[in-house]
């Protein structure tokens, strides 16, 4: 007797999606689809648009990565009209970048994944919230995260003019300079983000790392997938969010290419399946050979673990001990480990925090000279940066007036579409078995694609344990067999 498990809506993510689950007749897995039923289309509603309007466009397509989509379409724009910004300007764009990944990357540990290692991934469902992990870790860290982004999402909106939909990109620098004022603010701020950085790496060896079972987890072929990685470099092959070439290394840790963001299209492909809104793109050179792992699978991971091993070391001192630590603990190069992700990501925290806290103390970036006007004829922009969710990719395409003819945007999330895909078939096969479901068990399927934060468009605007999620397993005629409900 086969059934099916529908999980709808998923929860503690950006956006909008839902598992279904198909079993066999023993009641085992035969195939889980991670599906996306909301569909942007920021690509067509860009059309006929000035193209200058983009930076302030597309931070609407998510309230939680704007800064984002703001760095990599205003770096579009440069590159949409032949011009480089001052240094200054270059400067600033990656010192607010630099803080936006700090208090992001605080937001998914703390409120979204770190839940299920804090307390657990089958703890209680009224306990796997941020609710639970102040209950656990005390109201003093509650207090100092949510102070620390407070602090930093206040120093954004002083140099980008909002916060939530940045407004200081313009194609050949930024839109005012910073001041001595506001350049002390932020050293204070990214003081206050390295000691930050360094308490969360403690919190999650002291929790995590010290709890053999949470190890085992992590390293359990339930949730490892042997694929391609790929991440911004610097001319060291060092991490980097704001700009560099972009290196994939294949699954055995070698580097398999390297390139500048103008030649992405030929090296990325996007496939599509009829079950999925979402594009699933591929590595060209290799070809779309399936939801498969390996050498011979052109499917490819970015985001935090996937820049870790794409590059050769972090560029700032006490994230660069945090990535040894990390690999020597783990194995070695490359880690495929897909709950890795939640240490990686700390790792990057730290990483840039540090970042902040060099780029705030350059006498550079308080200089007047902060933008160069565009004089050339636009025609084909295209910028890339690492948002926290993975690479994310911005090409225009505009008439002579500047206006856009078409746009591509590959969105962090989009290029680990088929890896996560494949990370929640591969533990939904792990942790179903014999028609045995009940509401841990779920979260096990859930922890597979919550390790990469994905941002599918929208934010769903509840807090956890909000959301309802209703879960139904029928037979074959479709007669209902069980009904598993949280939320309400």
């Amino acid at each position: 007797m086969s059934e099916h498990i529908v999980i709808d809506p998923i929860t503690r993510l950006e956006g909008h999606g839902k598992i279904d689950i198909l079993l066999d007749d023993q009641g085992n897995v035969d195939h889980a689809y991670f599906q996306v039923p909301e569909l942007r289309g920021f690509e067509k509603f860009a059309e006929g648009r000035p193209a200058e309007d983009m930076p302030q466009i597309t931070p609407r397509i998510c309230g939680v990565c704007p800064t984002a989509h703001h760095m990599a379409s205003t770096k579009a724009l440069d590159d949409l009209y032949q011009v480089e910004p001052p240094v200054a300007a270059r400067k600033v764009r990656e010192l607010v970048n630099s803080t936006f990944y700090v208090e992001d990357h605080a937001l998914h540990f703390y409120f979204l994944g770190g839940p299920d290692f804090v307390m657990g991934p089958t703890a209680p469902k009224a306990e796997r919230n941020i609710l639970g992990v102040l209950g656990k870790v005390g109201l003093e860290t509650g207090k100092e995260v949510i102070g620390l982004r407070k602090e930093l999402r206040d120093l954004m909106t002083m140099t980008a003019g909002k916060v939530i939909h940045p407004v200081f990109g313009l194609p050949g620098g930024i839109s005012k300079p910073l001041t001595d004022e506001i350049q002390q603010k932020f050293i204070a701020g990214a003081e206050h983000a390295v000691k930050f950085g360094e308490f969360s790496l403690n919190l999650f060896n002291d929790i995590v790392l010290k709890n053999q079972e949470y190890v085992d987890t992590i390293i359990s072929d339930t949730y490892t997938n042997r694929t391609y990685y790929m991440g911004l470099v610097d001319d060291r092959n060092h991490v980097n969010f704001y700009d560099g070439l972009l290196r994939v290394v294949d699954p055995d840790g070698k580097e398999f290419s390297k390139f500048p963001a103008r030649d992405y299209i030929e090296h990325v492909g996007e496939h599509v399946e009829p079950w999925s809104y979402i594009k699933f793109p591929f590595l060209k050179s290799v070809g779309w050979n399936g939801f498969t792992e390996g050498t011979e699978s052109g499917i490819y991971c970015v985001a935090p673990l996937a820049r870790l091993n794409a590059a050769e070391g972090m560029a700032t001192p006490k994230a660069q001990e945090a990535y040894e630590l990390f690999y020597s603990t783990l194995g070695g190069k490359p880690v495929h480990h897909t709950l890795a992700n939640h240490w990686a990501r700390l790792i990057e925290l730290l990483y840039a925090a540090e970042r902040m806290m060099e780029l705030a103390a350059d006498p550079d970036i308080i200089s007047p000279d902060i933008r160069t006007i565009p004089t050339a004829v636009p025609q084909e922009g295209i910028g890339v940066v690492e948002a926290p969710r993975g690479t994310l990719f911005h090409h225009y395409q505009t008439d002579e007036r500047g206006v856009i003819t078409k746009a591509n945007l590959i969105v962090a999330t989009q290029n680990n579409a088929a890896r996560i895909a494949m990370s929640v078939d591969k533990a939904a096969r792990g942790v179903i078995k014999d028609g045995k479901v009940d509401d841990g068990i779920l979260n096990l399927v859930e922890v597979a694609f919550r390790a990469y934060d994905p941002c599918h468009g929208c934010a769903t605007h509840a807090l956890p344990g909000q959301m309802p999620l209703i879960v139904r397993v029928y037979d074959q005629e479709h007669n209902l067999l069980q009904e598993v409900r949280r939320g309400g």
